[in-house]
């Protein structure tokens, strides 16, 4: 058994690091682990400053890239990240959208080529916990599809196997989000009709080929569930400061007493299993310390 443990998680953008994972980062920081951070894209295809869309004119994906790397910076500093590496591929964009074609975008990378770069710092690092997501990438964008698929293909090229594990939102926790967004959408649609704008739905881009599936995971099956309320506060930060993505975002509009108050726990999956682990645990490291 490793004198260092180590954590390593595998995210797709700048601020996926804060959300899914931003209290196990800090909690395990102040307890000694090593912590370490890939980040896979440099997320050119969020908004730019003003709220400005992808798909505008004005839109400068070099300028959204270089506001994001000083926010992940801040992040990572605010989470106690012992490592960050910027894989350094361009942002695919959502589902369906031109930028999906894009040689430079991590959606058209070589998956074993990837791989190949992570597996480098995986042998450097030797974590005994990976993270990332699931096959559908949580929710279905593409960069975390493959941010899921290289680091499946990398783990194979090690001489060890780690414990892997998915984030993941049980179904009871999901529902009282979804409530939550709903609520947000329908005040959305009603601040813009007293302005006289009416916004057309927006339909998600699919096809014949697509897989329907569930975010959420029944509450029976999750194998993991941290208790970060020590962390609330860094996490909160953390996010924070990402401000050009989620100033708007449900969890900054709860502010920080709120948001202590409701997140204070994050699920996880196992993937892999080599410990033997039975239940749901509480700890990333369970059975590694």
């Amino acid at each position: 058994m490793a004198d260092q443990l180590t954590f390593l998680a595998v995210h797709a953008h700048p601020d996926d690091e804060a959300s899914s994972t931003g209290g196990v980062y800090r909690l395990l920081a102040n307890q000694g682990v090593r912590t370490v951070l890939v980040t896979c894209t440099n997320g050119e295809f969020g908004d730019a400053p003003g709220g400005v869309k992808p798909d505008a004119d004005d839109h400068d994906a070099d300028e959204v890239a270089a506001i994001r790397a000083l926010e992940l910076d801040a992040a990572v500093e605010a989470l106690g990240i012992s490592r960050l590496v910027r894989l350094g591929y361009r942002d695919s964009g959502m589902k369906g959208w031109p930028q999906n074609d894009d040689p430079r975008s991590f959606w058209a990378a070589p998956v074993d080529e990837a791989a190949a770069r992570l597996a480098d710092v995986l042998r450097q690092e030797r974590p005994q916990v990976i993270m990332t997501y699931n096959e559908h990438g949580f929710y279905g964008h593409p960069d975390h599809i493959q941010a899921h698929r290289i680091t499946v293909a990398a783990i194979k090229q090690l001489d060890y196997e780690p414990t892997l594990y998915f984030n993941a939102i049980p179904d009871s926790i999901m529902a009282i989000y979804r409530e939550r967004w709903a609520a947000e959408e329908r005040e959305r649609v009603e601040a813009d009709a007293k302005k006289g704008v009416v916004r057309e739905p927006v339909e998600p881009v699919t096809s014949e080929d697509d897989e329907a599936f569930e975010m959420g995971t029944p509450d029976g099956l999750i194998d993991a569930a941290v208790d970060i309320s020590d962390a609330t506060d860094a996490k909160f930060d953390a996010l924070a400061a990402h401000h050009s993505q989620i100033a708007d975002s449900f969890w900054m509009k709860m502010g920080r007493e709120q948001f202590k108050e409701v997140m204070r726990t994050e699920w996880f999956v196992r993937a892999t299993n080599p410990l033997s682990l039975e239940g749901c645990v509480d700890d990333l490291f369970a059975g590694y310390r």
